[in-house]
């Protein structure tokens, strides 16, 4: 029988700090989802702020309608680390009690918040708090939060329940630079015809399930072409 070798001490740390490398430089969705995101911050700067109330940073859609926050801090976080908040408006015309939606969803001076707490951690920036910087901490701490769909080739942050904020992987080939993805059923179940709720779009999107094989599923969508 062939003796199996045996690496440990300074041999074993070295190992297993180039497989860490291996595994971060074959992590193409983490690393593209970056640059891309990037990119929208730089194609409308003026949609994005800091959001003291949330402890992260805000990123409006052009209509004023909707934003995507995410954290800078997930020990400062009050409530989510990334979310939706949108009018409730056109939902509540649609025939939507906001008080029969689930305990996940807030309710607060027209609006409606939807998202989930990605971790307790107290971050840490060696540079600048920006932003990107802020993303680039959910890509390194939380990787399973951030997907690719390939139906729209688009990236996204996947804020719990079936909810998302995605975006172009590139935006010179695609006609929707963003989109905010509700899902409609805790919304229909509280009275929503989702049909109806002016400015955002009830259709069914292609996405991978569990084994990766593609299924059509019902969204709420609200997209954006920022060109």
């Amino acid at each position: 029988m062939k003796e199996i070798t045996k690496i440990s001490g300074p041999g074993l740390a070295a190992l297993l700090t180039l497989a860490a490398i291996s595994c971060e430089q074959l992590d193409v969705v983490g690393t593209d989802s970056v640059k891309s995101f990037d990119k929208v911050l730089q194609q409308i700067p003026q949609s994005v702020s800091p959001d003291e109330m949330n402890g992260g940073w805000s990123l409006v859609a052009p209509d004023k309608e909707v934003r995507f926050i995410w954290s800078k801090n997930y020990a400062e976080s009050p409530l989510h680390d990334v979310m939706l908040e949108f009018d409730a408006a056109p939902f509540i015309a649609a025939g939507l009690d906001p008080d029969r939606l689930p305990e996940t969803f807030a309710f607060y001076d027209g609006m409606i918040m939807v998202g989930t707490k990605l971790g307790t951690e107290q971050l840490k920036y060696s540079g600048e708090l920006t932003p990107l910087a802020s993303y680039e901490q959910i890509v390194k701490h939380k990787r399973s939060a951030i997907d690719y769909h390939g139906a729209l080739d688009h990236y996204g942050v996947n804020l719990g329940e079936g909810n998302l904020f995605e975006w172009a992987k590139d935006m010179s080939a695609n006609d929707k630079d963003i989109v905010f993805v509700l899902n409609p059923e805790p919304f229909i179940a509280a009275g929503l015809d989702p049909s109806r709720v002016e400015g955002w779009v009830f259709t069914k999107v292609t996405v991978d399930d569990a084994k990766g094989k593609p299924i059509q599923v019902d969204k709420i969508l609200k997209p954006f072409d920022l060109h």
